[in-house]
């Protein structure tokens, strides 16, 4: 593959840190903005993303281009001023085993900044914040770094390259929770209140931040953007190998020979990634099952190796492809221990804002540490499973429970025998490697 063919990575180098703006200028950096800004109408862009098949890379795998099209476009009110529209860069990744927007933020934080522009350009926002995770204090330093020589060169500020469009750009960096990720949760926090969900509708197409229409984008979503103004819709939907277009971050954690992160075309199956790129199981280990998407994802077995990595495929599989970094589980690994410690993350982070959660995760940590402690019950399995659906979709204020119980109710299909020998006190099988 050519840097034609792998545009997120395009400007990462092993023999320096990170792009600088003479670096990103060189393979075509701020085109496509120029191609945005002097060639094409705001609705125009939203077409053109629209039309390459981009769907967010945050986890839901909405599109991208339609989503930006929900927002109500500015007319001028009654003081002769244009309506105020926010864009939001979602940087706040604290996905148990993801790690993809750090690498972009860290390595390459003007393909963030163009494609930023771009967007909010594409719905007329005045003002965008980056919303980052408090711990990622490199990339906040990049990423401020970037920006002022974006200042400095006017691609951020008044009259943007000689045009009637002006946009001023805030890094904000985050007090830390997981809830933090949740779009509205986000916008809270960043407003400075509690970091809660809101009620939905209204959506923050229409009433975001302080009550304005927002879009919140996902930092790897907004990296897209510039290639496709760039180089054309053609150019990206080509990328991609099946349903869904481009390329993407994939990644894989856990007990394989080289765990790491790779620009690959959506679509590449699952066993290219963890048995070509990963280099399969190190040497002693056998794979077991895999979470496909970080870990708020169903466990999928050896025999779903060949799926795609795509939206559909995967959900049609059992799980979802969500943030695309796969957690690989091996045999010598317990799947009951490796599920406590997620349901003991996510019980954690967990805002309180509604029962389910705030008492339904305390709960299942509890089951999962008497289980494994040998005070657990036939029972309790029960309990577990009818927990799961407690914290289902649809019982939850937003998708922190339901997506918690995602790896307990596929460890409890596919691994049950596991939970069971714990409690009839067998546990010569199940030692952490």
């Amino acid at each position: 593959m050519d840097k034609m063919d792998k545009p997120l990575t395009q400007n990462i180098k092993a023999d320096r840190p990170f792009a600088t703006l003479a670096d990103y200028l060189k393979t075509g950096g701020y085109e496509g903005l120029s191609i945005a800004i002097k060639n094409l109408q705001p609705k125009e862009v939203q077409q053109w993303v629209k039309d390459a098949g981009l769907r967010g890379r945050g986890g839901a795998g909405f599109s991208t281009g339609l989503k930006w099209s929900l927002v109500p476009m500015p007319e001028a009110n009654d003081a002769g001023k244009p309506q105020t529209h926010y864009l939001v860069v979602n940087g706040d990744e604290m996905e148990p085993g993801t790690f993809k927007d750090r690498l972009l933020l860290e390595k390459d934080p003007h393909q963030l900044i163009e494609g930023i522009i771009i967007a909010a350009y594409a719905i007329q926002a005045q003002t965008a914040y980056i919303f980052l995770r408090g711990e990622y204090r490199l990339a906040a330093e990049r990423l401020t770094h970037a920006l002022e020589e974006a200042r400095a060169q006017g691609y951020v500020g008044g009259h943007i390259l000689d045009s009637d469009f002006s946009l001023q750009i805030h890094l904000h960096t985050s007090a830390g929770r997981y809830i933090c990720g949740e779009e509205s949760a986000l916008l809270n926090a960043l407003e400075g209140k509690r970091a809660t969900p809101r009620p939905k509708p209204p959506f923050a197409v229409v009433s975001g931040l302080w009550g304005k229409p927002t879009v919140v984008n996902n930092v790897e979503t907004l990296c897209n953007v510039p290639h496709i103004l760039h180089y054309g819709v053609e150019w990206y939907r080509s990328l991609g190998r099946g349903a869904d277009k481009g390329t993407k971050l994939f990644g894989a954690s856990g007990r394989v020979r080289r765990p790491g992160l790779w620009e690959l075309p959506m679509g590449t199956p699952i066993r290219e990634i963890i048995e070509d790129h990963a280099g399969g199981m190190r040497e002693g280990y056998k794979l077991r099952g895999f979470l496909p998407g970080g870990a708020s994802t169903d466990f999928l077995l050896p025999e779903h190796l060949d799926v795609p990595m795509e939206y559909d495929a995967v959900a049609k599989a059992g799980s979802r492809m969500g943030t695309g970094t796969i957690i690989v589980l091996d045999d010598q690994t317990c799947p009951v221990q490796m599920v406590l410690n997620l349901e003991q993350f996510f019980a954690q982070e967990s805002c309180g804002w509604c029962t389910p959660c705030r008492d339904g995760l305390p709960w299942t940590v509890t089951l999962l540490k008497d289980i494994i402690e040998g005070r657990g019950r036939p029972e309790d399995l029960d309990t577990l499973s009818r927990l799961t659906r407690m914290l289902g979709p649809g019982n939850t204020f937003c998708a922190l429970a339901p997506g918690a119980m995602e790896p307990l109710q596929s460890a409890l299909k596919y691994f049950r025998a596991d939970f069971e020998r714990y409690i009839i006190h067998d546990n010569t099988l199940l030692e952490t490697g």
